[in-house]
């Protein structure tokens, strides 16, 4: 994880080592993987003792889950934000919603990883509540997507599958995104917007 971007997750959250119990736990996953990070990694990793951690999470799924609803919840509040600051049209809502999602990305790259990489392990209701997050998620765009097509400032024919892609191709960037490439953070995010405007096959203006 050397060569990706990181930056904390969690901020205090005012129950004691908490945050940083949940910051080493990311920090443990993006470096072995959920199969290869101990408890005691974690632990180590917050610099707590392994029965201090134990009191704050009973297992590591339940760490996993936990981390992930940081990253869904943070992503989700940058994307309302960006997208109500947008206007009304679809066409720079969906700019903006790119831009978020981009510069959310660059920052916790390890979190996106792990989110992709790591969820098969989570099961039951865990994974039930981290699904609807996402499901949330991509709701805003395809909400952006079904607007500007009802408008036509979108004239994909395929709405639901474009809104799909829009966000395969920006979760993607996490695989190969390196904070020393040849792209500013702010140049990638408008790359990503123009890819995703292009997709949609936004209307040029008159």
């Amino acid at each position: 994880m050397n060569a990706r971007s990181t930056a904390t997750l969690v901020a205090d959250t005012g129950r004691g080592n908490e945050a940083a119990i949940l910051n080493a736990a990311l920090d443990a996953f993006g470096t072995k993987g959920f199969n290869g990070a101990s408890m005691r990694d974690v632990a180590r990793g917050a610099g707590t003792s392994l029965s201090n951690l134990y009191n704050y999470f009973g297992s590591k799924s339940a760490l996993l889950a936990e981390v992930l609803r940081h990253a869904n919840d943070e992503l989700a509040t940058r994307l309302h934000a960006a997208v109500a600051d947008a206007g009304d049209d679809a066409a720079p809502r969906m700019r903006e919603a790119v831009r978020a999602y981009v510069r959310f990305l660059v920052e916790h790259q390890v979190a996106m990883v792990v989110s992709t990489n790591e969820v098969r392990y989570l099961t039951g209701p865990d994974r039930e509540r981290l699904v609807a997050g996402r499901d949330a998620t991509q709701a805003i765009f395809e909400e952006i997507v079904a607007q500007g097509v009802t408008s036509g400032e979108f004239r994909t024919p395929f709405p639901a599958d474009a809104a799909r892609a829009v966000l395969t191709g920006l979760g993607a960037v996490a695989g190969w995104y390196r904070p020393d490439g040849r792209l500013s953070r702010g140049q990638l995010a408008e790359q990503q917007a123009r890819y995703a405007l292009a997709l949609l096959e936004t209307a040029l203006p008159h």
